[in-house]
């Protein structure tokens, strides 16, 4: 009776599910590359720095209100506070407020689909601290759930579904290994995972709300609970990805295998992702960097503005009403004419660009009138190539003609370019200053660099104490 159990539960786990299961189940630390180490410390300390940027934003602040009232002396801390709620819940709180300001990393290749695998930084460093990681566990937890995120970004084709479908999946695989989960309860976690959780791209089309930040923390919470749920023995789906109603046929729309993953000599992924430097959605960054090396201007005195962009940029975040009609600090984000406009006006574009000030700001409203986007059709190739390259031209004629132009593209401020530590420094100098001071973070840096001598993963929380 147990062998013939036995072998039907070989028989519910399909493909796609008992390689990620191996894998995760397989990979250690030592073979990761020297490369894929110092990424995923750089990454810790990249995101930690966006949540303590976006930490005052107002869904951040719901969720930390919410997780207040489900206190669990057991389970993680809200980054920030000295508070502490389950797992999941930390989860959500902290992967909300890290994506608040929209400068986690991206990851773009062309023809793949595009999202922000350090979605998954946050929900599993709150895993780390439950279980009392080491610093080494949780790197090999973060490449784990970048090489997961990526290689699903290169096989997914439907638009209609969210990238943080993959953070789902990608954090809940490596929640399983910090929990040290064996390769049935990991099948079992992929599948708990994979089923009940897909986000609608809705989240992030058209008019935007607080919940273009929250859909990161919704699906960090989701890995998570799967991955908890493994552990107390819960068994998931049979066939989440190859079955009758799985996600190849009604999520995917395609069957697709994963055929390469990092590792014996194949490089992980999270090389391939770039860190954002500015503010705003990856898409209208090119242009704000072109913007910048004509601005400040007085708003008054500009009569026409053209931007050359690659077509992606152009759809994406240049054409329909409500990027020139902006009604939310979301909307805004993801508005290439608010973007390139608040530039022009202010010099660059920084997390307070998207307050009411300026998102009401009748001047900045009247310039993004006056702005016209076209597509480059070599900006365009270029972006297709490998690497990537984000090009964008801004010309702004004022009003007594004089003709002023600023481009960029395929140098040192390219989202391609791979970023120093000191521009990683830099980032989070900017991003904490107003609430942790110079010194304070100098000190953390310094630590965080270290992260694989880290004996205790639950050690680090405490020192981003704010309130």
């Amino acid at each position: 009776m147990n062998s013939a159990a036995h072998q039907t539960t070989d028989k519910a786990i399909d493909s796609v599910q008992q390689r990620f299961a191996d894998y995760a189940a397989g990979l250690r630390y030592e073979d990761l590359s020297a490369d894929a180490v110092h990424a995923a410390t750089s990454r810790v300390i990249d995101t930690l720095g966006t949540l303590i940027g976006g930490y005052f934003g107002a869904p951040c602040a719901l969720a930390r209100n919410l997780a207040a009232q489900m206190p669990c002396s057991g389970g993680a801390t809200i980054v920030g506070t000295r508070m502490k709620t389950t797992p999941d819940m930390a989860a959500f709180v902290n992967a909300t407020a890290a994506r608040y300001v929209d400068m986690l990393d991206a990851y773009h290749w062309p023809g793949s689909y595009q999202g922000h695998p350090s979605d998954v930084v946050l929900p599993l460093l709150g895993v780390a601290e439950h279980a009392q990681s080491s610093g080494r566990d949780l790197i090999l937890a973060i490449v784990l759930a970048y090489e997961v995120f990526c290689r699903l970004c290169d096989v997914f084709k439907n638009e209609d579904f969210d990238n943080t479908n993959f953070c789902c999946l990608g954090t809940a695989i490596a929640a399983g290994k910090l929990l040290h989960l064996t390769r049935e309860q990991l099948a079992h976690c992929i599948a708990m995972a994979i089923v009940p959780n897909n986000m609608l791209r809705q989240v992030r089309l058209g008019h935007l709300s607080m919940w273009k930040a929250v859909a990161s923390g919704q699906a960090g919470r989701s890995g998570v609970f799967a991955a908890m749920l493994a552990r107390a023995g819960m068994e998931g789906p049979h066939l989440p990805f190859e079955g009758k109603a799985g996600w190849m046929a009604h999520v995917a729309k395609s069957r697709f295998a994963i055929t390469t993953l990092g590792g014996n000599g194949v490089p992980f992924k999270i090389l391939d992702t770039r860190i954002k430097n500015r503010a705003a959605n990856g898409n209208t960054i090119a242009s704000i960097l072109a913007a910048e090396k004509v601005a400040p201007l007085d708003a008054g005195k500009v009569r026409q503005v053209t931007v050359e962009v690659y077509k992606h940029a152009k759809v994406g975040v240049g054409t329909g009403a409500h990027h020139w009609n902006p009604d939310s600090r979301e909307t805004a984000n993801h508005s290439a004419p608010f973007n390139i406009a608040a530039t022009l006006m202010d010099g660059t574009i920084t997390p307070r660009s998207f307050d009411d000030a300026h998102l009401w700001n009748a001047d900045l409203r009247a310039l993004m009138q006056k702005i016209e986007f076209v597509e480059n059709e070599e900006f365009s190739k270029a972006y297709e190539r490998t690497p990537v390259e984000h090009r964008a031209r801004v010309t702004v004629i004022t009003g007594n003609g004089e003709r002023l132009v600023g481009e960029t593209g395929a140098d040192e401020d390219d989202l391609s370019w791979p970023k120093s530590d000191a521009q990683f420094e830099q980032k989070f100098h900017g991003l904490t200053a107003d609430t942790l001071g110079d010194e304070r973070a100098s000190t953390l840096l310094a630590r965080l660099w270290r992260l694989d001598e880290w004996q205790n993963c639950a050690r680090i929380p405490p020192l981003f104490v704010l309130t």
